[in-house]
């Protein structure tokens, strides 16, 4: 699975930040940047979690196969 950020609308909330910070973090700017190629098996759920949970709904997953 793979995750991406819509830097076009993300605002900087941090949620997905608070969900998976093994993935996610906060640029200097503010906003979300992903730490990863590619999301571990065992941080799938997590980041799905942080996709859901997102008010911007900025976080973009790829290749995710439980869909």
């Amino acid at each position: 699975m793979k995750v991406h950020i819509n830097t076009d609308v993300c605002a900087g909330f941090g949620i997905c930040v608070g969900i998976c910070p093994e993935v996610f973090e906060l640029h200097d700017d503010g906003y979300a940047t992903v730490l990863v190629g590619e999301v571990p098996p065992e941080l799938e759920d997590l980041v799905r979690r942080a996709e859901s949970q997102c008010p911007a709904q900025a976080i973009l997953i790829s290749g995710d196969s439980s869909q």
